[in-house]
């Protein structure tokens, strides 16, 4: 997994619970790295979960709950590095569904070794979406704080809803309906 998911997760951490709770969870967490990460370092996703775990001990919020604020906080990172993508869509719905053929094409240019969950569209028009995202890292909660935060970006008021597909959270069905 890319460093930059690691280095913006304990900035959040910091951010939201302070320093000492950064430290706290990576001496707790006995990691390879030793919670050392560079933004364009790769690291094992496994360490991300331990962090999350860690975090979630600490604070009593839930993994999933956690997962889903960090989602939320990195759109933030990427209106800061990558405001431009955002002009090339008219509203959420064509960003969000743009994700595998667009947003996912330039990141693999960037990071050829990256490792990104895939989106499937299932139905696509102005008013609704539906798409289906699978990954081996059931980082789904993560998705929908990025779906929430891409609809607040361009001021739109949308239902989601979220529809696990099989119990690890590996299929999950998020289905977007603007609201009129």
């Amino acid at each position: 997994m890319k460093g930059i998911v690691f280095t913006e997760f304990l900035e959040m951490v910091e951010n939201k619970y302070g320093i000492e709770t950064v430290d706290k969870i990576i001496t707790e967490s006995n990691l390879e790295s030793r919670g050392a990460y560079t933004s364009v370092g790769t690291y094992e996703f496994k360490e991300l979960e331990i962090l999350i775990k860690k975090l979630s001990q600490n604070t009593k919020i839930t993994s999933q709950n956690l997962m889903h604020l960090y989602g939320i906080y990195f759109f933030d990172t990427l209106t800061k590095n990558y405001l431009n993508l955002f002009d090339h869509y008219k509203d959420a719905l064509q960003l969000i569904s743009g994700i595998e053929k667009h947003i996912h094409v330039e990141v693999r240019k960037m990071y050829p070794d990256a490792e990104l969950p895939y989106f499937e569209t299932h139905e696509s028009s102005d008013s609704k979406l539906v798409i289906e995202y699978n990954s081996e890292r059931a980082m789904y909660s993560f998705a929908l704080g990025l779906i929430e935060r891409t609809l607040d970006h361009y001021k739109e008021n949308a239902k989601v809803i979220m529809k696990l597909l099989n119990n690890s959270g590996t299929r999950v069905l998020f289905t977007i309906i603007k609201n009129a």
